[in-house]
């Protein structure tokens, strides 16, 4: 589970790089340095080489650190480089404040939850990314692989309790194997009786 997240989304960033600076054309010296190492981050986070991207990530970071997408490709670098989740996750919360109808901010934020193994709070986001942004193929896009999640087996138990965790395992390995047409027989998948 704390694989990187393979929604091919890195790549889209290409297409926001006026978005980046601000300005056609108009960068100073700092902002265009900024971008190169930003431009050179991205290539190596794509390329799965998150340890060298964070570096590129941070000093661009640290020469425009007002500007969004340097912060969320920052979180996304720390996330799967160092596996720091508080400090990826409030880099990437404070990058999607503050450019609330950027749906990249989002799913960048919703990848880090989903490696930080909080799915629920990633479909959060994603579900408020929609709110914002409008319908945006890439939010749906992994909205739909994530799904929605069956309740707990025993739900007088936690979540994560090792029985339940189990015992989840096995249904959805049931589930996986009865045809869908025998599965209208009262139980649902949530284990309680209709």
């Amino acid at each position: 589970m704390n694989e990187p997240v393979n929604w091919g989304h890195v790549g889209d960033v290409f297409l926001v790089f006026n978005l980046v600076t601000g300005k056609e054309g108009q960068a100073t010296m700092a902002e265009n340095s900024g971008l190169a190492e930003f431009k050179q981050g991205i290539s190596l986070l794509r390329d799965g080489h998150s340890l060298e991207a964070l570096e590129y990530l941070r000093r661009a970071t640290e020469l425009k650190q007002q500007n969004p997408y340097y912060l969320s490709f920052l979180g996304v670098a720390m996330a799967r480089a160092e596996r720091n989740w508080p400090a990826a996750l409030e880099l990437c919360k404070t990058a999607a404040s503050m450019r609330r109808n950027e749906a990249q901010l989002y799913v960048n934020l919703a990848e880090v939850y989903v490696a930080a193994e909080r799915r629920n709070e990633a479909v959060e986001t994603l579900d408020t990314a929609l709110k914002y942004c409008g319908a945006d193929a890439r939010i749906a896009r992994i909205r739909a692989k994530l799904g929605r999640r069956s309740s707990p087996v025993l739900p007088f138990l936690d979540r994560g309790n090792a029985l339940n965790r189990s015992l989840g395992r096995l249904r959805h390995r049931v589930w996986k194997r009865v045809p869908s047409s025998g599965r209208s027989t009262g139980i649902s998948q949530g284990g309680v009786q209709s």
